[in-house]
């Protein structure tokens, strides 16, 4: 029999899609089955190459205005790398990358969504509907999931399935910096209280509401800080908003950090305050650390949390100051019986092990492992 392969066409590996390339390539591991990983931007990088977790890796070399149009040249050159061996199915990650699978004939293609609002346009539905035998379709949480499905009501609901991001749980809390040197990394100070935000500056993060709530409680814990990490457009206008509710001092924006998970224990808790959070993977990191996290209670981040977190209503900043309040005033006895809670819900639902035992029993996925024996 020979040796089948799997196609995994990603638009490009600029950060979180390396890791994603990674995780995809990992669910074919111990398996028959190889992977091919095919990168339509970015240039070659025997780094990347080698961080793909996968048995060949392509670089098109092309760049984002080349994958603009049509697409024909990336269409053609795909087909070459196809043409060479033959594909048993293929998982292409985003649209354009959809889209260029789909014109590979015979090519069975699994789309991966990592974002909502995908199937908003009316082309875009036109053309899935009429290759709808050739594709099936996964979101990222059960969030991006519904959202497709209701932007493609005629699809059958089998053809439209979750399949969660995952974390090598055990990894990250090895590479997390202990608190005393994360601390000192990140110029915060061993006594002070530190509410942590991690993500872009941007209004689908909705910062402003959490420095809302800050200053309703900031007068009410002492030592208490909040820690903002990341960049964006917003930043002169939320840091304008600190200085006018009076929290400007107690307020940290400590810019973009490398490799930011790995000081989480610096923090004292986590709050993700988005609108339209695909998943929420900065929450599981939190939760490797330890952290307390409160998540708005929408998207995908409801799913990371429900369970062994707070939940708030988008927006609402009395309610945000409430669970900060609360969590502010945690023993340790109880952060401990809420690390052990937030250990099993990423067991039990984020694994690797967990999310590629649920891959291999999706159903347009199963053929293909009963074909190759897969369990």
């Amino acid at each position: 029999m020979n040796q089948p392969h799997v196609l995994q066409l990603c638009h490009g590996y600029e950060p979180p899609f390396l890791d994603v390339a990674r995780q995809y390539a990992g669910l074919f591991a111990d398996t028959p089955y190889k992977v091919t990983t095919v990168y339509l931007t970015g240039e070659f990088s025997d780094q990347v190459a080698n961080e793909s977790a996968s048995d060949e890796v392509f670089f098109l070399e092309n760049t984002s205005r080349d994958v603009r149009g049509l697409k024909r040249k990336q269409i053609k050159q795909l087909q070459r790398i196809c043409e060479q061996r033959q594909f048993s199915f293929a998982i292409a990650h985003r649209f354009k990358p959809l889209y260029i699978c789909s014109h590979i004939p015979d090519l069975f293609t699994v789309g991966v969504h990592h974002a909502f609002g995908d199937y908003q346009r009316k082309t875009r539905r036109w053309f899935v509907n009429r290759r709808q035998q050739r594709l099936a379709l996964l979101g990222v949480s059960n969030a991006v999931r519904d959202d497709i499905r209701h932007c493609l009501p005629h699809w059958s609901s089998d053809r439209i399935q979750t399949l969660y991001n995952r974390v090598d749980y055990e990894q990250l809390k090895a590479n997390l910096v202990e608190r005393e040197a994360a601390r000192k990394f990140l110029g915060l100070t061993q006594d002070q209280y530190v509410f942590a935000n991690v993500g872009r500056l941007h209004p689908d993060k909705d910062q402003a509401t959490l420095l809302k709530a800050f200053a309703l409680i900031a007068g009410q814990l002492p030592n208490a800080v909040l820690a903002i990490l990341g960049q964006g457009r917003l930043e002169s206008e939320l840091k304008q908003l600190a200085q006018s509710l009076g929290i400007a001092k107690q307020v940290l924006f400590l810019g973009m950090v490398p490799e930011a998970a790995q000081y989480y224990k610096a923090f004292d808790s986590f709050i993700l305050t988005s609108d339209h959070e695909p998943f929420g993977m900065v929450l599981l990191e939190a939760m490797a650390a330890g952290l307390p996290v409160i998540a708005t209670d929408c998207g995908g981040g409801k799913e990371v949390v429900e369970g062994c977190g707070q939940l708030f209503p988008l927006g609402d900043a009395q309610q945000l100051a409430s669970h900060m309040t609360q969590i502010y005033g945690l023993s340790s006895q109880d952060k401990t019986v809420l690390a052990d809670k937030m250990d099993a819900k990423v067991t039990e639902n984020f694994s690797y092990s967990v999310v590629k035992d649920h891959f291999w029993q999706l159903p347009f996925i199963k053929p293909y492992a009963m074909k190759m024996g897969v369990a």
